[in-house]
């Protein structure tokens, strides 16, 4: 390959996948997301070093990204580097070291800050790597877990079912603003919008590094708005369920960019406004969450011009 071919290769975004788990190679993770049982050619191949072309297509946009296989630190290069946009890691959950084994890993991702941290095995395990234990170091690292056999699947029943497995991983992967996007001409904004902003009620979303600036209350919430008099007296003509007092803005501002140009500039700032209500939200626990993104979603849609008697019915049944 020559050196153009390399450098047009590193210029394409690329997908880190790793495996820390010696019975469970990357390559069985690609070809699940892909949905095929066989790999396509590897577009590159530097010893253990494997690229893998993928168009991720979807109703938005096109991108053009690899899938690129580094079994350990040791084969990361500048021009790993430098294209990586996403990073995910399975881990073996079987074992009570499961999780130190990504060590190594740590110090790279938080050097390279990509978007998409994603956190996989197979299934959490009470005699191994236990929920509460991978759940709290994704939360130490800002890492999504993603188990690709949940024992726990969601309520069929509900009205939003929360994505699992290799689905939620491929999700996420098209939530991301790539840097070879290519946005589509005709899309329904308001609908996408309203899909990818209930979508924050996911069971493990990516949480701050940080504590949330503004944390949404919950316990005597009514009583800190009837407080400040006049500053929440239009809140109940609009929509009475919303607690935090930015989250207002927040739709707003929404709002105001679903209505602006599909350029990929909007897009940029409508999933960076998007990924913050995320992460707003990750500070509550999994019902009230839930709760908090329907309430949302409501608000949203009555903010773009949508009729709030038609998502009525929509409602977890629980009383603000």
């Amino acid at each position: 390959m020559s050196e153009s071919e390399i450098n047009d290769e590193t210029t394409i975004p690329s997908i880190l996948i790793t495996s820390c788990d010696i019975g469970f190679k990357e390559e069985d993770l690609i070809k699940q997301m892909l949905g095929s049982a066989s790999l396509p050619e590897p577009s590159r191949h530097v010893e253990t070093v494997l690229w893998y072309p993928w168009t991720i297509n979807n109703k938005y946009y096109t991108a053009d990204v690899t899938l690129c296989v580094v079994p350990s630190t040791f084969n990361m290069s500048s021009e790993i580097a430098q294209s990586m946009q996403a990073f995910i890691a399975y881990f073996d959950s079987t074992v009570k070291g499961g999780l130190d084994r990504l060590s190594p890993w740590v110090s790279v991702v938080e050097d390279l800050a990509p978007e998409v941290l994603i956190l996989v095995c197979e299934r959490v395990c009470e005699t191994g790597v236990t929920r509460h234990e991978a759940q709290q170091w994704c939360l130490a690292h800002s890492f999504e877990l993603v188990e690709l056999n949940p024992q726990d699947l969601p309520d069929e029943d509900d009205d939003f079912p929360e994505s699992t497995g290799v689905k939620r991983i491929v999700q996420a992967l098209n939530a991301n603003v790539w840097s070879s996007v290519e946005m589509k001409d005709e899309h329904n904004q308001g609908f996408g919008l309203m899909s990818s902003l209930v979508a924050s009620r996911h069971n493990n979303p990516r949480p701050c590094q940080d504590p949330p600036s503004s944390s949404l209350p919950v316990e005597g919430a009514n009583d800190n708005e009837e407080a400040e008099g006049t500053k929440a007296g239009n809140a109940d003509t609009q929509v009475d369920t919303i607690v935090d007092p930015m989250l207002d803005l927040d739709i707003q501002e929404l709002a105001n960019l679903t209505a602006g140009d599909a350029d990929v500039e909007n897009f940029e700032r409508l999933f960076t406004k998007l990924k913050e209500m995320k992460d707003k939200a990750s500070s509550l626990p999994h019902e009230q969450r839930k709760v908090h993104a329907e309430k949302v979603a409501k608000a949203f849609w009555t903010a773009i011009g949508g009729d709030e008697d038609e998502i009525d019915s929509l409602s977890s049944g629980e009383e603000s």
